[in-house]
């Protein structure tokens, strides 16, 4: 079927691409290197994954290579050249507060690791399918700026706003605070729609919101649930920052995520942009995902709210995947919210 090439492919999003793809058929190089245990520490190192991959898929190839390096992605795409049919750029240095304190690292990794990926798409595999892992945070903090209703344990909408099903594209990214990985994703994002619609490349955007599995190495930085497993069952603390522990957000499982780039792949755009996530049926607060691990891993919660929210987060975002699902309209969710945390708690025991 030909090669998919893979960027972040020791992360949740990568590592769950490469095992979709090469069960689907194609072989699969993944470019990887560990850049996660820098942003976060040894404790969010990736290499287990690496490992698990390497033994599983006997056809995979694993490149240890900075996307920023031109020249070692130039040997990769200058060997496969044409028998690339897909690329999924998940890499990407995922942190609002891990950018503001590194922001040229941030910036080059977001914004000109995407750029360097493109060009070569363009010189190498002008017709492969460009996959790009967006984010809602490209939005800013436009999201809060709708009226929201407090209730006891989240911030929600009443059933009659337009958002009630979630946030769609229609959604403004313009005159809003986005943080400073907002800006360097965000500029990813353009890069990939303009490589599209300008030249022709086969690009998707799919701006995800919280993305979950159980392969994915928690922060406290990045990685909700995952994160929030972890420390209920070593019966820490959790610091919740911000919104009394009442924002909410949707969350998908990594697989459904990837069964979306799927249906793309085999059914291509160009520059095209899709909110996507888990829907208010995946959603939950931080209050309420408490009350969800704990039932089900029966450990006591410790936790924290501090009053100061991160720069650029959200107090609720539900994601509007209508669009998406008008053009693929095939796709099912595989996951729900509890069949995450009871699969993410088995995982991690």
């Amino acid at each position: 079927m030909g090669v998919a090439l893979i960027t972040g492919s020791s992360g949740l999003v990568g590592s769950e691409a490469v095992s979709f793809l090469s069960n689907s058929g194609l072989d699969v190089i993944g470019i990887d290197n560990n850049f996660r245990s820098y942003f976060f520490g040894k404790k969010a190192s990736t290499n287990k994954n690496k490992i698990k991959l390497i033994k599983k898929f006997k056809e995979y190839k694993h490149y240890n290579y900075d996307i920023r390096n031109y020249t070692k992605l130039t040997s990769i795409f200058s060997k496969f050249k044409k028998n690339i049919r897909l690329i999924i750029h998940a890499a990407a240095q995922p942190s609002h507060d891990w950018a503001v304190k590194h922001p040229h690292v941030d910036f080059s990794i977001n914004a000109v690791g995407t750029l360097n990926m493109l060009e070569l798409t363009k010189i190498y595999c002008p017709d492969a399918v460009f996959i790009f892992v967006s984010t809602n945070k490209v939005y800013g903090d436009t999201p809060n700026k709708i009226n929201l209703k407090e209730k006891n344990l989240r911030w929600d909408l009443e059933k009659n706003h337009k958002f009630y099903e979630g946030i769609n594209e229609s959604m403004t990214i313009d005159n809003s605070l986005h943080s400073l990985f907002g800006v360097s994703k965000c500029s990813g994002d353009l890069l990939v729609q303009e490589y599209g619609k300008n030249i022709g490349l086969k690009t998707g955007v799919f701006r995800a919101g919280c993305i979950t599995g159980p392969q994915q190495a928690g922060a406290e930085l990045h990685g909700f649930l995952n994160y929030l497993v972890k420390v209920n069952l070593s019966k820490s603390v959790y610091n919740i920052f911000g919104f009394k522990g009442k924002q909410v957000r949707d969350n998908i499982h990594s697989y459904d995520l990837v069964n979306c780039f799927w249906h793309f792949f085999n059914n291509p755009k160009k520059g095209e942009v899709y909110n996507i996530g888990g829907t208010r049926k995946n959603s939950c607060s931080i209050l309420e995902a408490i009350e969800k691990v704990q039932k089900i891993s029966n450990i006591d919660f410790k936790y924290i709210v501090n009053k100061e929210p991160r720069v650029g987060d959200h107090k609720w975002y539900i994601t509007d995947i209508k669009k998406f699902k008008a053009d693929y309209k095939k796709f099912k969710f595989k996951y729900s919210l509890e069949k995450i945390l009871e699969e993410i708690i088995d995982y991690s025991s």
